[in-house]
């Protein structure tokens, strides 16, 4: 039993790292449509705010530019999902192995 599970994570783990090869450019944060007067709705513009080296960082995008981010921001979301899935893989195998060597 501890084998077989063992060998899913090590698949799954596989499949993790190669979506990550594929993941392109990529950017933290969230981005927000601001407006220069809000009351109004007029003089729309677009600002993406993230935390980098524990520094909070706001960052004005162009109009032209925001499917870009987008992309970016939601590439980083994956990054993040797929990392954390991969450390708790690891260490559920890391469990396991012990586990699998004890009892030989």
């Amino acid at each position: 039993m501890i084998k077989k599970r063992l060998a899913q994570i090590d698949r799954r783990i596989a499949r993790i790292k190669a979506e990550l090869a594929l993941i392109g450019d990529m950017r933290p944060g969230s981005l927000t449509k601001q407006y220069k007067n809000p009351a109004a709705g007029t003089g729309p513009y677009y600002q993406i705010s993230y935390t980098l080296d524990m520094k909070s960082r706001t960052e004005y995008i162009r109009r032209e530019f925001v499917g870009d981010v987008r992309r970016q921001i939601s590439n980083y979301k994956r990054f993040k999902k797929l990392s954390v899935e991969w450390v708790a893989l690891s260490i559920e195998r890391s469990k396991l192995s012990m586990k699998l060597k004890q009892s030989e």
